[in-house]
């Protein structure tokens, strides 16, 4: 990320195998991220997953928990999240909202279960807001209307 003045930055478990294959967020090919992003408003067209960095023209960023390990959630090693790191970055970058994109990601952060939505608790001076995973593997969780609400409260 560049020191840019972020809406919100999207975090989520770690990246997939078909993103980490791909060295792109979000690029498997059941992923619903970037479509999402379009339709409710974060971006002007629906980007691809290779055009990651241009989020940050829209006041976006990306990041994971853990950035040592790619697989699905189930797969991922609990010792390897990185709460701290992300609680520095967003100290660093000061973004309105951290997204949590799916609870793996948010559960670990925050260390409690957690339901769909804005969050009480901040990280820093972020709000949070947890949103069902995008991810193909995920689709029975699916539900934009958490996306849409997150859309409207960042004011895009």
């Amino acid at each position: 990320m560049l020191a840019h003045d972020l809406t919100v930055v999207f975090c989520g478990s770690a990246a997939g195998r078909a993103s980490a294959a791909a060295g792109a967020y979000y690029a498997g090919p059941g992923n619903r991220f970037w479509p999402i992003l379009h339709k409710t408003g974060f971006t002007p067209r629906q980007l691809r997953p290779a055009e990651f960095r241009s989020l940050l023209d829209y006041g976006l960023g990306l990041t994971d928990l853990c950035k040592t390990a790619a697989g699905a959630d189930h797969e991922l090693p609990r010792e390897q999240d990185e709460a701290k790191a992300l609680r520095r970055k967003i100290q660093r970058y000061r973004p309105k909202f951290v997204a949590f994109v799916g609870k793996r990601a948010a559960q670990a952060a925050l260390n409690r279960k957690l339901a769909y939505g804005l969050q009480e608790q901040r990280l820093g001076p972020a709000r949070t807001f947890v949103l069902p995973s995008p991810s193909g593997a995920a689709r029975r969780y699916w539900d934009e209307r958490p996306w849409a609400a997150l859309a409207k409260l960042a004011s895009l």
